[in-house]
């Protein structure tokens, strides 16, 4: 049941935050608001009157000898339990403030334009709680209709600190969101002036939900993924199925193996042994149906990890049977992985889940809701030049979560950079602190962004906090790079992957390629990646045209192609470097020029090993390649160039657009 406003104001009051003077008048005696000054405010309140303005549950502008008749024609209409009256504030910019408990991620902040405009401009912004001060400033600075609040059109300011004051008594460190069993809270409007800042209006919904749990024991990790032997449960010795599939994957890895099978003491090849009681190992795979998987767990004894394959536990709104399987696992002693995941890969130990064996061991790790999705970036990214130390599916998280396995990851000296694909976290907010707290570069891919998070909301707040929305919070706030879609997972991690050990002395991105609308749509894609192309330097047009370069901006253009010169591009970008360091430098290249006007490839590879000399010759900067319209070249020619590329540690891109997200990800981390 919702608080009455009167009393929600009394909290807001004893907080710090200022709210109109005001009386509460049970029965149509208003002789009490006779100490408040006109024009007045009537709300009346009672059971559902949420939305009051929608009903006709407030009266603005009232003189005292209006309110008896106003308050008349409310009780009329409405169920009415009392009236509230108070001074009606003078008018200023209209703000709302409000708190809603996100299911994974727990209390979170909202704050924008509000009054009658809150849904029609849904101009908002979002964070965690709690906020830090720059977390309050930054939310106001990023509304689109921000200028109003500093002045705007020779308007003066409103009092931007005392915003930032009522920002922190909500949803700073000991504010109104630690007091609150959260469901929704809302002031709408906050009347803020050039003198100070009021709440009208204001709403709380009490929640008896569940509040998101704290950070457990921490695990050592290293026996999942270098285990010393493996067991598979549920490989048959008649009907070949995933069990199978997984023993031909480890036998082909080479790990230390044995089956478990009731009777047999032998499964294609491979020793068995009739229970995980049995077997002498550090991991275990179970893909036996969800009815017999708790059983077959709960003799887990001694075996440290233990991954469920199976589906039909809760995914398959069986949530019982997910429920005996933890138990199981905690009554044997084992951590569980899964349900419904494909497992762990670590070239290191000879772990995997896809077939083709293992690739080459390398400092990129991953996290994934999908062992699907997991399979995919693994194969694509091998394929692109990514190195993987650890990748782990966790599926159903019943047990083993992400925010556990990043943590411990980040401290994991085989691991240089973590991509995490996510959709449903169920330790939100324990993810959230370990984000926070990774100092790896992180990059996040989320499925499921689209729906929102509460349609029924009673509040605006609440139904302006979208599932999409708080994801962007969570990666604001956390510092780690958010990324839409699983090629941009693959092209950041390959980024973090080659320039993770140079670390950024200065900043400033610079583009330089072949002429024509090559170079135009490099700036808009920039842009739209949120990467300023800076101008460049006066003082360096004179040596860009000793080159022979007759220099018009940023990006740069300078003919590469199978009869331009090749050499020339690390003499510019060198030339240019000595008036102005640059953080990153993006080169691309036309590949269809060079078989269009070419019949060989040496010239695309004497431009590669021109580029690689470039970058050994600058340790401190990061140089991006992009290979546009490589699909024209024969088979094998992107291969080479990207292994010329990789030996000097530059990363090999297709697009324009997949450069500019990476670059602008590069841009938030100086790793060293």
């Amino acid at each position: 049941m919702s608080a009455y406003e009167h009393e929600v104001k009394a909290l807001l009051s004893e907080a710090g935050v200022p709210v109109p003077r005001g009386v509460v008048v049970r029965d149509l005696d208003f002789s009490r608001a006779e100490e408040l000054a006109e024009p007045l405010v009537l709300k009346a309140f009672g059971p559902g009157l949420v939305h009051k303005s929608d009903v006709g549950a407030v009266a603005l502008g009232l003189s005292r000898d209006e309110l008896e008749a106003a308050a008349a024609g409310m009780r009329a209409r409405l169920q009415v339990a009392g009236f509230l009256v108070e001074e009606q504030a003078d008018a200023g910019v209209e703000l709302i403030v409000g708190l809603v408990r996100d299911p994974g991620f727990g209390p979170v902040l909202l704050a924008g334009l509000g009054g009658v405009w809150t849904e029609a401009l849904r101009d908002t912004a979002l964070r965690l709680c709690p906020i830090s001060e720059e977390d309050a400033r930054r939310m106001l600075a990023s509304l689109r209709g921000s200028s109003v609040l500093y002045g705007h059109r020779g308007g003066p300011p409103v009092d931007v600190d005392a915003v930032v004051k009522l920002l922190m008594t909500v949803g700073g460190p000991g504010g109104l969101w630690e007091r609150l069993e959260l469901g929704e809270f809302e002031l709408n409007p906050v009347i803020a002036s050039p003198s100070r800042v009021i709440a009208v209006d204001a709403r709380y919904l009490p929640s008896s939900g569940p509040v998101s749990g704290v950070p457990g024991a921490e695990a050592d990790f290293l026996p999942l993924f270098e285990p010393r032997a493996v067991a598979v449960v549920g490989a048959s010795t008649t009907r070949p199925n995933f069990g199978n599939m997984f023993l031909a994957f480890y036998q082909a890895a080479g790990v230390p193996l044995v089956a478990v099978h009731p009777s047999a003491t032998e499964v294609a090849g491979v020793r068995a042994v009739p229970s995980l009681a049995e077997a002498d190992v550090d991991y275990a795979l179970v893909a036996v149906p969800a009815e017999r998987c708790a059983e077959v767990v709960r003799q887990a004894y001694g075996v440290p990890f233990v991954q469920v394959m199976s589906g039909g536990f809760g995914e398959a709104g069986r949530p019982e049977l997910e429920e005996e399987l933890v138990e199981a696992a905690r009554a044997a002693g084992t951590r569980l992985l899964g349900p419904n995941c494909m497992g762990v890969y670590c070239p290191r130990g000879r772990q995997t889940f896809v077939g083709g064996g293992v690739g080459p061991a390398g400092s990129v790790a991953l996290i994934s809701q999908s062992g699907g999705l997991a399979g995919e970036v693994i194969k694509v990214g091998e394929r692109r030049g990514l190195a993987f130390s650890r990748v782990a599916t966790v599926g159903n998280s019943a047990d083993v979560t992400p925010a556990e396995l990043l943590r411990w990851l980040a401290r994991d000296p085989e691991t240089r950079a973590v991509g995490l694909y996510l959709e449903d976290p169920r330790d939100g907010r324990e993810l959230y602190e370990a984000l926070r707290s990774t100092e790896v570069p992180a990059v996040l891919l989320v499925g499921g962004r689209s729906g929102q998070g509460q349609e029924a909301a009673a509040s605006h707040t609440g139904g302006m906090v979208s599932d999409r929305r708080v994801w962007e919070a969570v990666a604001e706030q956390a510092g780690v790079v958010l990324v839409s879609s699983q090629d941009d997972l693959i092209g950041v991690l390959a980024y973090f992957q080659a320039h993770g050990s140079r670390a950024a002395g200065s900043d400033g991105v610079l583009v330089v390629g072949p002429s024509g609308g090559a170079s135009v749509l490099a700036a808009d894609a920039f842009d739209l990646a949120g990467v300023r192309l800076d101008p460049l330097p006066g003082d360096a047009l004179d040596a860009l045209r000793g080159l022979g370069v007759a220099a018009t901006g940023n990006p740069l253009e300078v003919p590469v192609g199978p009869l331009g010169r090749t050499a020339l591009v690390p003499d510019v970008i060198a030339a240019l470097l000595r008036h102005r360091a640059y953080r990153d430098v993006v080169l691309h290249v036309n590949v269809q020029a060079f078989f269009t006007y070419g019949d060989t490839a040496e010239p695309l590879y004497a431009y590669a090993r021109a580029v690689a000399g470039a970058q050994d010759a600058l340790p401190g900067t990061r140089i991006t390649l992009v290979t546009r319209n490589g699909e024209c070249a024969p088979a094998g020619v992107e291969d080479e160039v990207r292994r010329i590329a990789a030996a000097a540690g530059i990363p090999v891109y297709r697009s324009m657009e997949a450069a500019a997200v990476a670059v602008a990800a590069g841009g938030r981390y100086e790793v060293a």
